[in-house]
């Protein structure tokens, strides 16, 4: 009776700020936990969780020599943490920066170049898929990825499937490493990603497709896959991948990227609409 009467008590002292304050908590601790999730990161932190626990019996216990040891190992360990958990935070910055209140999104062009951009890219994967021809081909996004680019061949070219095709032949000069796309244009060729850090991947996925998956861990980027050993067409998106899609299957993921389903900025300056609603009448 008395532990009900002081549950109750606390319970009565909880106001609306404070259900805010820990609703807020709550979901950054979760957000946090999803973006480890999978990732090398995620076993460092059961690590740290241990090495608490650890602490704690130590003082209960008055192993003194063996709690001071862990003690300062938990402090350089604060240390150690920003650079073991540095992807994580990256991607945790990256994805509050992708926030859109002011800007539209980068990836936003007139329906015609979509439409076209889209079936040129549908185009010259499912050809390189029938003749089983690798292929990676990187969909830049809200986060800029010039840092990859830079560690290709810059190209700048309007996007075609015989570009595309091309590029990717075998023995040609551009063909190992994969293409980057901003927007309409084809911006680098032969760029090295970096490999995905997840243990949990089946074994059948080789280089490229470790690949692919990696930088997608990194930035908001969607990767197109073409297996030479199979000619299956996967997709990765935030760490993911979709493997064995077929042209319809591409050609729809591909509209909701460049043209993502109810995205609208939450804020737009005025002269800006007035101008757009004057062209649309004009």
């Amino acid at each position: 009776m008395f532990i009900l009467k002081e549950v109750l008590e606390i319970f009565s002292n909880i106001g609306i700020r404070d259900v805010i304050d820990m609703t807020i908590v709550a979901f950054v601790f979760y957000k946090l936990l999803m973006l480890i999730r999978h990732t090398s990161a995620e076993q460092v932190l059961k690590g740290l969780v241990v090495l608490l626990i650890a602490t704690k019996i130590s003082e209960l216990l008055r192993l003194y020599v063996t709690n001071w040891i862990l003690k300062n190992a938990m402090t350089l360990g604060m240390i150690a943490l920003l650079i073991v958990f540095q992807p994580e935070l990256r991607r945790a910055l990256e994805h509050i920066g992708r926030t859109k209140f002011f800007t539209k999104s980068i990836v936003e062009m007139s329906r015609e170049d979509v439409s076209n951009n889209i079936e040129e890219i549908v185009e010259a994967v499912t050809y390189l898929s029938r003749k089983k021809i690798g292929a990676l081909i990187v969909i830049e996004r809200e986060t800029g990825i010039g840092d990859v680019m830079e560690t290709g061949t810059f190209i700048h070219g309007d996007i075609s499937s015989g570009l595309l095709i091309n590029i990717f032949i075998p023995n040609t000069p551009l063909h190992d490493g994969a293409v980057v796309i901003r927007k309409d244009k084809i911006m680098a060729a032969s760029c090295v990603l970096p490999l995905t850090e997840n243990p949990n991947l089946s074994k059948e996925l080789g280089t490229r497709h470790r690949a692919g998956i990696g930088i997608t861990e990194k930035c908001d980027a969607v990767v197109i896959m073409v297996s030479e050993e199979t000619g299956s067409i996967s997709v990765a998106i935030d760490g993911k991948i979709s493997r064995y899609l077929d042209a319809k299957t591409l050609r729809s993921i591909l509209k909701n990227v460049y043209k993502p389903e109810n995205q609208k900025p939450l804020f737009r300056w005025k002269w800006r609409q007035k101008d757009e609603d004057y062209l649309e009448k004009n």
